[in-house]
């Protein structure tokens, strides 16, 4: 297991890092014992960004950076340590400079963006009864109920945070769209994959919830970008 990179897996919106738990437990079972996953506070990009960094700083060696939907715009804001090696983005947000989430969903909203609603605290969350089918239509009612009652609620300020230096611009990246996803527009996943020129970009038949619902091929492309780190 030496020879291999240190993960670390950065949730987005409406979860915490707990929604990688199939992912987790996929990559331990192929042999990856450095396993970390940020449980970012969902404040402010800056904020995240920095507690993400923390935890990269905390890891020697090699480090993988994998970020789901907001996930990835933390990851390409944080991913400029010289210590990481590659980021992965999992249905994910990869802002270019002076861009930010809010703007690529206004740009070509997805479908369950109606299904958005801040409370008076300045939170916005999925509403409950729409979680299932906006978030995480391919998962078991079950399932989707339990992510809908825990859903972590960003401050809705977030949305619009700018990327200041995109760390795909000078890392190696690997993505993967959701081709039913409806919390982040496909089209808009494709268009941020091809500007990146990953390694490669692979598509499922997927909700948003990919890493919950596939967490096999997910994690076949997170185990990709960790070879190609490992030399």
């Amino acid at each position: 297991m030496a020879d291999k990179p240190a993960i670390v897996l950065v949730h987005g919106f409406w979860g915490g890092a707990a929604h990688w738990a199939k992912v987790i437990t996929e990559l331990h079972r192929r042999g990856f014992g450095s396993l970390h996953a940020v449980e970012n506070p969902l404040t402010s990009l800056a904020e995240d960004a920095e507690r993400t960094r923390k935890m990269v700083r905390q890891i020697d060696g090699p480090v993988v950076l994998v970020g789901h939907s907001y996930g990835g715009a933390v990851i390409t804001e944080a991913g400029d340590l010289p210590n990481v090696t590659g980021l992965v983005y999992i249905a994910a947000f990869a802002p270019d400079a002076g861009e930010s989430p809010g703007q690529i969903s206004q740009e070509k909203p997805p479908a369950a963006f109606e299904n958005l609603a801040p409370d008076s605290d300045g939170y916005l969350w999925v509403k409950q009864d729409k979680f299932h089918e906006s978030f995480a239509q391919d998962l078991s009612e079950e399932e989707a109920l339990v992510m809908a009652v825990t859903q972590k609620a960003p401050l809705a300020s977030t949305f619009g945070d700018n990327v200041t230096a995109p760390a795909w611009r000078s890392k190696p990246t690997w993505y993967q769209v959701s081709a039913a996803d409806r919390m982040i527009h496909p089209d808009n996943e494709r268009r941020m994959a091809d500007r990146m020129n990953p390694r490669r970009t692979i598509e499922l038949d997927a909700g948003h919830a990919s890493l919950a619902s596939q967490p096999g091929p997910v994690t076949d492309l997170i185990e990709e970008a960790a070879a190609a780190s490992a030399g």
